[in-house]
C-alpha cells in the first residue's frame, strides 16, 4: 500500500470517528446539565446554540424534551448500575438521612449511603430524593426507608444498617422501628448545636445579643452607616469585613456575629458617632465594658462547640468515633471557675445540662465505645475505667468470634465405620512414614509440635497485640492507618471496616439542600418531583471520565 492510499484511510478514518462520536456530544451536554445544574432550557438559548454550532457546526442540539425524557435517564441508569454493583462488592455500609422543603413547597426525604471498601478510602452517595407526600409520621419515614434499602439491595445477612439522622423524634422513631436498621445515631453537630442555643437562651445572654443583632442590621440596612463604617476600618487598620447577622438555622452564627462585632468594636463605635449616621440612629447603643466583656466570655463557651461542628462535618474521614472522646472534652471545658460571672456559669451550666444526658442509652454508648476503641487515634479509651475498657474490648473480641462462626461453612461428619480408602480396604491410614533425614536427625533435633488455637484464642491474641500499640496522632486519617496494618490485624480490620463507616452528623444529607435549592430554582420550581430526584443523583454521583 502507497504513501497516498495509507493517508487516504487515515483521512477517512478520522471522517468516520468525527461523524460516529457526535452522539458522545449529547452525552457530553447531558453530564453538563447535571454537574453544572443547568436547566433543560440551557439547549434552547441562543448564546448556547451559536457556542455549538462554532465548535461543531454539523451537530444538531436535540430538543429540551429529549434531555428530560431521554439523555438525563439514560446517565441516570448507567450511574446507577454502576454504583448498584459498586455497593454490591461492600460488606457493610451505613445511611444518613434527613428531609427538606423545596421552592415549591414540595417535602422531599434524601438518603445517602456511606462505605470503606478495600482501598480504605471513605465513599459517599447521594442514594434517593423522594418526595413526601403525606404527614411526616414515623411510619411513613420507616416505610420511605425500608423501600430505600430494598431498592437499593443494601441489606446484609451479618448485621443491620446503622442510620443518622436529626434529633427529630419522628426520624429516630421510624429508623427503630424499621428492621434491618439500626442503631439511630444522632447527629453530633446538631446535638452540639442544640447545647449552644441553650446557652445563648439565657435571659441576659439574650438581651445582649439583641443589642448588638441592632446594630449589624442597622448597618446591613444603611448605605450611609456601612460607607463610614469602611472608612473608619481603613482608618484604624482592621479587616475590611463585614458584620455578620446571626440565623437561628445555621450552626455557629451566633459565635460568628459576636466574634466579628468584637473584632470590629472600634469601628462600630467611631461610625455611629459620625455625625450623618448619628442622626438616623433609634434605640441603638454600642456595648458597656461590662456586655464587652460577657461578650468575650460567651465565645470562649462557644468557640468549642463551633470547632466541634467542624470537625464533625467531614465525609472522607470516621466520624462517628469521634462523638463520645469530643463529648467529653466539651463537657471538661465547661467546667466553671471562681473567676466566672453568674451568667457565664449559668451559660456553661446549660451546655453541661443539655449534652450529658445525650447518648446515654446503654447499647448506643457501648456502640459508639466500640467504635472509638477501633479508630487507632482513640483506642486506649483515657475517659473509661480501666473495668470498661476490658468490657469493651471484650465486646468486640465476641463480635469478631460471633461473625467468624456465622460466616464459617460447616463441617462434614464422616462416619467413622465406613471406608475412607480404595474398595476393599480399611478405612485407618497407616502411620506416616519418616524421612531418612528425621530418622538420622530428628532425635536430636526435635521439633515444636503444633498447638491449634481456637477462633475465640486467635482473637484474643490479635485484640491484645492491637491494644499495646501506641494510638496514633489524632491529626492523623485513621482509615490510612488501617490501610497499612490490615495484615496484621486481619479480623479486628473486618470488624472497623464496618464500624468507621458510620457517619457521627447527618451533614452529608443536609448538604444535598444547598445542591437541590441551586437544583429547585425559583425558575424551575415546576420541575418533576422524579426529575428532581435524577438531577440530585447524578449531580453528587456521576463520575465525568
Amino acid at each position: 500500500m502507497g504513501e497516498c492510499d495509507i493517508s487516504c484511510k487515515a483521512l477517512w478514518i478520522k471522517a468516520q470517528y468525527k461523524y460516529n462520536h457526535l452522539p458522545f456530544i449529547t452525552k457530553a451536554l447531558g453530564c453538563f446539565i447535571t454537574k453544572d445544574m443547568q436547566p433543560f432550557a440551557v439547549v434552547e438559548g441562543a448564546g448556547f446554540q451559536c457556542m455549538i454550532k462554532a465548535l461543531e457546526p454539523r451537530y444538531k442540539i436535540p430538543s429540551r424534551k429529549h434531555f428530560s425524557c431521554t439523555v438525563i435517564p439514560a446517565l441516570y441508569e448507567e450511574t446507577r448500575r454502576r454504583l448498584v454493583n459498586e455497593l454490591s462488592d461492600t460488606a457493610c455500609v451505613a445511611l444518613t438521612t434527613d428531609g427538606w422543603t423545596s421552592r415549591a413547597t414540595e417535602s422531599f426525604l434524601t438518603v445517602t449511603v456511606h462505605y470503606i471498601p478495600s482501598e480504605w478510602k471513605m465513599k459517599s452517595s447521594v442514594l434517593q430524593t423522594r418526595p413526601l407526600y403525606e404527614s411526616h409520621t414515623s411510619e411513613q419515614l420507616s416505610e420511605a426507608l425500608t423501600e430505600a434499602v430494598t431498592e437499593w439491595k443494601l441489606q446484609r445477612d451479618s448485621s443491620t444498617i446503622p442510620v443518622t439522622t436529626d434529633n427529630a423524634k419522628n426520624m429516630v422513631n421510624a429508623v427503630n422501628a424499621t428492621a434491618g436498621l439500626g442503631p439511630q445515631i444522632g447527629c453530633f453537630a446538631h446535638t452540639v448545636n442544640l447545647a449552644a442555643k441553650n446557652a445563648v437562651s439565657i435571659s441576659q445572654v439574650s438581651r445582649l445579643l439583641g443589642k448588638i443583632r441592632k446594630v449589624v442590621t442597622f448597618f446591613h440596612r444603611s448605605t450611609t452607616a456601612s460607607h463610614v463604617l469602611k472608612t473608619r476600618q481603613r482608618m484604624l487598620e482592621l479587616p475590611a469585613h463585614k458584620l455578620i447577622h446571626d440565623v437561628s438555622t445555621r450552626w455557629n452564627t451566633t459565635y460568628d456575629m459576636l466574634e466579628r462585632y468584637l473584632e470590629q468594636q472600634a469601628a462600630i463605635y467611631s461610625a455611629l458617632m459620625e455625625k450623618d449616621v448619628k442622626k438616623h440612629l433609634k434605640d441603638i447603643s454600642v456595648l458597656n465594658d461590662g456586655e464587652a466583656k460577657l461578650a468575650e466570655d460567651l465565645i470562649k463557651i462557644l468557640k468549642p462547640l463551633k470547632n466541634v461542628t467542624t470537625l464533625m462535618s467531614t465525609e472522607t474521614s470516621p466520624s462517628v468515633s469521634m462523638i463520645i472522646p469530643l463529648q467529653k472534652m466539651i463537657l471538661k471545658s465547661m467546667t466553671t471557675s471562681e473567676e466566672d460571672s453568674s451568667t457565664i456559669k449559668d451559660a456553661k451550666a446549660a451546655v453541661t445540662k443539655d449534652l450529658e444526658v445525650r447518648y446515654g442509652n446503654p447499647e448506643l454508648q457501648d456502640y459508639l465505645h466500640r467504635t472509638a476503641a477501633l479508630d487507632p487515634r482513640f483506642k486506649s479509651l483515657p475517659y473509661l475505667e480501666e473495668a470498661s475498657v476490658e468490657r469493651i474490648y471484650s465486646d468486640v473480641i465476641r463480635e469478631i468470634t460471633e461473625i467468624k462462626e456465622q460466616g464459617q461453612p460447616r463441617e462434614v461428619q464422616v462416619d467413622s465405620s465406613s471406608s475412607a480408602g480404595e474398595p476393599g480396604t480399611s478405612g485407618t491410614s497407616s502411620p506416616k512414614k519418616k524421612s531418612a533425614m528425621a530418622e538420622f536427625l530428628g532425635e536430636f533435633f526435635p521439633t515444636e509440635k503444633e498447638t491449634t488455637k481456637t477462633l475465640s484464642q486467635t482473637t484474643e491474641e490479635e485484640v491484645m497485640s492491637y491494644r499495646v500499640t501506641g494510638c496514633i496522632p489524632v491529626d492523623a486519617d485513621p482509615l490510612a492507618w488501617w490501610k497499612d496494618n490490615e495484615h496484621k490485624y486481619p479480623h479486628i480490620a473486618k470488624l472497623a471496616q464496618c464500624y468507621l463507616t458510620v457517619q457521627g452528623t447527618s451533614v452529608p444529607s443536609e448538604r444535598v439542600f444547598s445542591t437541590a435549592g441551586d437544583i429547585v430554582t425559583a425558575s424551575r420550581s415546576r420541575l418533576l418531583a422524579e426529575n428532581v430526584d435524577k438531577l440530585i443523583f447524578l449531580q453528587k454521583n456521576l463520575i465525568i471520565e
